[in-house]
């Protein structure tokens, strides 16, 4: 059987049984072959961490009650979704089951490793509800649970080659259906324990399986018309990008566009297959396209990041010295921390972090290079769009919409496609507006 499309439908697209009803008449109505990913039901994954979090304070009373009150939730949500008794009973027993299980671990010795059986929980629990609900309406569904063929390896990286010989086998089983339920976000380690692709991670999840498939699109699903141009939880009036480039997108994810996984387009990238953004609520519209090629523009969109640090690093005697900037990057990758922009002049390093777990250990070692500064609570605006140094003028009208707004960092050359700009976190807000303002007018949406 040729699957041609990999959906994924988020949390907030199987939050309700309203919304479960609604997603599985999309998923089944035309009938094609298709894989479809979901996440965990919008709040649940937050609730299992919450419980893991009690289970490692030995808050075993706390831990039982928001099990109950979870389980509570769940069970009105089945008498919503199954109003006839016998598929109720069902649904009933299969969740019993379940927090039976998170149960089981609240009187033993928690440790890190049952944390991620515990919030592996969430996304099982949708796809069996979903499909349970797909074989109740009479829609012949399979399925197929994650933990048989995704796995990561010792480095945490997606094992291709064990994902798509295990896909592929079980795929090709006798009595697989066209339209197959799997879940996202949950996977195996390298040792055979349940682990997870991280938060978010159900976009990967369907960017991997893709990928290994071959399929002909890659459809993440939420509940927004697309990738828009700004943040519009900030900015009024703002528009789908109808097509973006995988870097592009891949900027803009990272730096701060919620709608899309920081690591999901690598997959499909690799793999040459598009990506669509759809939305659950207006599935009639065409969403954003990401693919290989992208049509050139000065400005494409923008996207913000919060809880930013930067750490400044002076020293007159050092700088310039061979191989200093390796040592700077040493202690970073000592810690495992990641830097998300830097600039740098005759006597210091300007630096930025969004990860401050490790922040301690890496000043007082970068103190023996230098005087150190901190600065927290800022954010980083990423403007994409066509940056080639053959257009100029192009960046200069970015930082003339910033004219009024103090700018701690400008990032610039790195990348064709982006410009990152670093302000304080309370002068975001404003920033956005006016880069709105000044690069999208009627003629460059």
């Amino acid at each position: 059987m040729e699957y041609k499309h990999v959906l994924k439908f988020g949390g907030t697209s199987v939050g309700s049984a309203q919304r479960v009803r609604e997603v599985a008449g999309l998923i089944s109505r035309d009938g094609e072959p298709k894989v479809v990913v979901l996440s965990a039901m919008s709040g649940t994954t937050n609730a299992l961490v919450e419980i893991t979090s009690f289970l490692y304070r030995g808050e075993r009373q706390q831990a039982m009650a928001a099990t109950r009150q979870l389980e509570t939730g769940y069970m009105a949500i089945a008498r919503d979704l199954f109003p006839a008794e016998e598929p109720a009973l069902k649904a009933g027993a299969f969740l019993r089951e379940i927090f039976d299980y998170i149960r089981s671990f609240i009187d033993k010795e928690f440790h890190p490793l049952q944390e991620k059986c515990i919030v592996a929980q969430g996304e099982i629990i949708s796809t069996t509800l979903m499909y349970y609900y797909l074989l109740e309406k009479g829609v012949a569904a399979t399925l197929l649970p994650a933990l048989d063929f995704m796995r990561v390896d010792k480095d945490g990286e997606p094992d291709y080659f064990y994902i798509r010989q295990s896909l592929n086998r079980l795929l090709a089983a006798p009595g697989v259906e066209p339209l197959v339920i799997t879940q996202g976000f949950i996977c195996r380690n390298a040792v055979g324990e349940i682990d997870n692709l991280k938060r978010g991670g159900s976009d990967y999840s369907a960017a991997i399986i893709g990928g290994v498939m071959n399929v002909n699109e890659i459809q993440i699903w939420t509940d927004i018309d697309g990738m828009h141009n700004n943040d519009p939880r900030f900015v009024e009036n703002t528009s789908a990008v109808r097509v973006l480039s995988f870097d592009e997108a891949a900027e803009l994810a990272y730096f701060g566009a919620k709608i899309l996984h920081p690591s999901s387009v690598q997959p499909a990238k690799r793999a040459s297959i598009p990506v669509r953004l759809k939305n659950t609520l207006n599935p009639g519209d065409e969403g954003t396209l990401i693919t290989s090629d992208s049509p050139t523009r000065d400005f494409k969109a923008i996207a913000a990041k919060d809880g930013i640090t930067a750490i400044k690093i002076k020293s007159s005697n050092m700088l310039l010295a061979y191989g200093f900037l390796r040592k700077v990057f040493e202690v970073f990758e000592t810690w495992k921390t990641p830097i998300d922009t830097i600039a740098t002049s005759e006597v210091a390093i300007s630096l930025t972090i969004d990860d401050e777990r490790a922040l301690e250990p890496i000043v007082k070692e970068l103190e023996t290079y230098g005087a150190i500064e901190i600065e927290r609570a800022l954010s980083i605006i990423c403007v994409v769009g066509d940056f080639r140094a053959t257009r100029p003028g192009v960046i200069a009208r970015a930082l003339h919409a910033l004219r009024e707004i103090p700018l701690r960092v400008i990032s610039y050359g790195a990348s064709e496609h982006s410009v990152s700009l670093l302000v304080k976190q309370e002068d975001k807000r404003r920033a956005l507006v006016a880069l709105s303002s000044e690069l999208f007018d009627n003629d460059n949406r």
